[in-house]
């Protein structure tokens, strides 16, 4: 990473500071202070102050921003974004336009000073009322920021007052975004940009919010927000791969790679090519040591479900960063997944004890009551992380799983909704809405939901089970079949348990060469892993008797199968005694070497 990225990141704390962007902030410093010392002091040495003003981001851009040179339309979801391969060069227009805001923000310093003091104490009213009469971009973002702050938080309390009434919407609706919108719809400037994509996705215009997040990464690519805003833009993996080439930066930028690796976690689809780049970005030319980038790594070895790995990285990541809230929810889902009881329960009470008010907090001792079969108390502590953040989505799905196992169906039903609300890109709520039907005895709802949670995680085993077990239930075996067929692509090869409901449902079908087919699978796994001969039994006699009983049969096979049954001590020695009988009667008739 080279001195003039780390100098915009340096910028970028206190751009984002001065704007109330507290996240991007956070994130922001977060990150250089990762950097090693060296290059931090490099800057100094090469005389690079960058906390004096607030630089215009759009002259230091590697490449192109508002104005797109050489563009070659891509399309993305029915949007075509100019792609740009050459330099940025600021016009002298912009050169005199940059020279008059900077101007302008010098004369408005005391009002800017004042209203960023009145948003750091949350009082945007105030804020928006000392800027009425500033003409900067600078004092423009912040109020029209302020303005939206103060909407949305009357928004929330007025549908909090309403809240379970009939008719009223299942989330709040801030009626105020369209005045705000008009008041950027002409913006050029990337802060002003990143609102208009921020109102626009609000608005569902999830089209014009792409164009206008990606447009300003064009003008200033440090601020953290517009990437968070675009992530949440997209839909699935496939969307992200065709968006990507549209970011104005190369695909080697750490930028561009956190953020593939943020939204493809976000989506539940990381692979090993995500676990590559965050290794990339832990090296010693990045962010070696960043509590930021190795969470991020821990979340993709959870979604992979490497469990042991993804908890080892967040021992380190509490190790540098004892104090660190974020995703410690994620490790609370690690420990609960792998029963580690006693290292779960630490972890509540010492962070219950840093933060009891923080969502992720409420989450991790809501897991930890879970694991402890305390369905009542985890609850209340989802319940509480709903009223902390009401968009935190992991404690509405994990709200749901709590009421599935107390068998409150209609409950767990009313959670799951609320977590699609927040997000329909998650397939678990989507999942835990077919589980909860399930549960109802309404098949065909379940369906619904299990292909909701099947589109947006094709690979998933579960779900294709699921989805056959609800087929099964309403008299749709052949669809059944095709739905394990499909899970087999996605499981363990050592699985058996799938091939031997095949091997069932084709019996049901009465196809029982394809029956026979599995059955022989699951002996020849079984044999292979060593297991006891109780696991292969049944479908050892089951090949032998169809060999037996089908012209041209293999029954030297038969022979095979049904001895080893004979001389184990598992119950179906009996059958196989029996049979044994029967295929020397047979070879009678037909010699060994006729089948064999």
């Amino acid at each position: 990473m080279d001195t003039r990225l780390v100098g915009e990141l340096r910028s970028s704390i206190k751009d984002c500071a001065d704007r109330g962007l507290a996240v991007a902030a956070k994130w922001s410093s977060e990150l250089y202070l990762s950097i090693p010392q060296h290059k931090r002091d490099a800057l100094v040495s090469d005389g690079v102050s960058t906390f004096s003003t607030s630089t215009p981001a759009r002259s230091r851009s590697p490449r192109p921003s508002l104005s797109f040179v050489a563009p070659s339309p891509a399309v993305v979801a029915g949007l075509t974004i100019p792609v740009t391969s050459g330099g940025y060069a600021v016009s002298s227009e912009q050169s005199v336009i940059q020279a008059r805001d900077a101007e302008l923000e010098q004369s408005e310093e005391a009002s800017l000073l004042a209203a960023q003091s009145f948003v750091a104490s949350k009082e945007f009213g105030r804020a928006v009322h000392t800027l009425r009469a500033c003409q900067s971009l600078k004092a423009r973002f912040l109020s029209t920021y302020c303005q939206f702050l103060v909407s949305e938080k009357k928004t929330e309390r007025d549908w909090y007052k309403h809240y379970n009434v009939r008719g009223s919407p299942p989330i709040p609706f801030n009626r105020s975004l369209l005045d705000h919108l008009e008041l950027v719809k002409n913006a050029s400037d990337p802060w002003l940009l990143f609102l208009k994509g921020l109102f626009l996705s609000r608005l569902n215009r999830r089209e014009e919010a792409i164009e206008s997040a990606i447009l300003s990464i064009g003008g200033y690519p440090w601020n953290w927000s517009a990437w968070t805003l675009l992530g949440r833009c997209v839909g699935d993996g496939e969307e992200l791969s065709s968006l990507l080439p549209l970011i104005p930066l190369p695909a080697s930028h750490p930028l561009v790679q956190m953020f593939q690796i943020k939204t493809m976690n976000e989506l539940n689809s990381p692979t090993e090519n995500e676990l590559a780049m965050c290794d990339h970005l832990l090296g010693e030319d990045f962010f070696r040591g960043s509590p930021w980038v190795m969470s991020l790594r821990a979340c993709v070895l959870y979604h992979l479900h490497d469990f042991g790995q993804a908890e080892k990285q967040f021992e380190k990541i509490l190790a540098v960063a004892p104090y660190r809230v974020d995703d410690i929810d994620v490790y609370s889902n690690i420990l609960y997944v792998t029963e580690n009881r006693l290292k779960l329960s630490r972890l509540a009470h010492e962070f219950l004890e840093l933060d009891k008010d923080r969502p992720e907090v409420c989450c991790l001792v809501g897991n930890h009551y879970s694991l402890r079969a305390e369905h009542e108390k985890a609850v209340k502590y989802f319940r509480r992380a709903t009223e902390l953040d009401r968009t935190y989505l992991s404690a509405w799905t994990l709200m749901g799983h709590e009421y599935v196992e107390m068998k409150n169906s209609h409950a767990a039903i009313e959670a799951y909704r609320r977590a699609v609300d927040v997000n329909r890109k998650d397939y678990r709520a989507w999942y835990g809405l077919g589980q909860a039907y399930e549960l109802l005895s309404m098949h065909q709802y379940a369906l619904h939901y299990y292909q909701r949670a099947t589109a947006l995680r094709p690979y998933d085993v579960r779900l294709w089970q699921a989805q056959a077990l609800c087929y099964e239930e309403i008299g749709r075996t052949r669809d059944a079949v095709e739905c394990l067929k499909r899970a087999l692509l996605g499981a363990d090869p050592r699985e058996t348990t799938i091939n031997l409901k095949l091997a069932k449902l084709h019996e049901e079908l009465e196809e029982h060469g394809e029956a026979v087919a599995y059955h022989r699978r699951v002996v020849e796994v079984c044999r292979m892993e060593e297991r006891p001969i109780q696991d292969y039994a049944k479908s050892s006699i089951f090949v032998a008797r169809y060999q037996m009983v089908t012209a041209g049969g293999d029954l030297s096979l038969a022979k095979e199968y049904l001895e080893r049954v004979a001389n184990s001590n598992v119950e179906e020695v009996t059958q196989a005694v029996d049979w044994l009988k029967k295929l020397k009667a047979v070879l009678l008739t037909r010699p060994l070497s006729a089948g064999s």
